[in-house]
């Protein structure tokens, strides 16, 4: 192996950061460089396209542990499973459900302020997509009947505490969602 070197000249933040990944790793800088330029080039795509705030999001979800990638289609096959033939959902999923909506309610307070910021949310959760109307009002179209119910119960339930109720019109797959400010 032909080792070439080459003269680098670092900011602070740059210092910090190889003093750091030094720390981490256990290895010598010579080898956290090689092994920096080895992904940076074998990733340089990724690296130089604007990802925008999606990337970092989704980052950040899946990251704590707390989120999951889910396929649609198992989504469907678990709001299937818990519905009878007439499509009545089970009792014990329902109460189970509540049980994480009214957790999300808690968590919502501080988190949201409106409406279109919670479906702006749950849009890019990928359980709905969300096309704004008039003012405080919101067309939201679901993949499916089942999960129309589904997420329209949770987003009932989650936002009990937030300074807005929620006046909801159902169709067949979309609902209209127009918040009124409780004063």
């Amino acid at each position: 192996m032909t080792a070439e070197r080459v003269t680098v000249s670092l900011d602070n933040d740059t210092a910090a950061a190889l003093s750091n990944l030094t720390d981490w790793t256990g290895e010598g800088q010579s080898e956290v460089i090689r092994r920096a330029l080895t992904f940076y080039a074998a990733n340089f795509e990724a690296a130089e396209a604007d990802a925008g705030p999606n990337l970092a999001t989704y980052h950040q979800m899946l990251s704590g542990g707390e989120h999951v990638l889910l396929d649609i289609d198992f989504l469907h096959c678990f709001l299937d499973y818990v519905t009878d033939e007439t499509g009545t959902p089970d009792p014990a999923f329902v109460d189970a459900a509540d049980t994480v909506s009214d957790y999300h309610a808690h968590e919502y307070v501080d988190r949201f302020d409106n409406i279109g910021e919670l479906l702006e949310w749950l849009s890019f959760c990928g359980f709905l997509s969300v096309r704004a109307t008039d003012g405080d009002t919101y067309q939201v179209v679901f993949p499916s009947a089942s999960l129309r119910w589904f997420m329209t119960r949770f987003i009932k339930r989650s936002v009990r505490d937030l300074p807005f109720e929620l006046d909801i019109e159902a169709s067949v797959s979309k609902v209209l969602i127009t918040e009124r400010r409780v004063e």
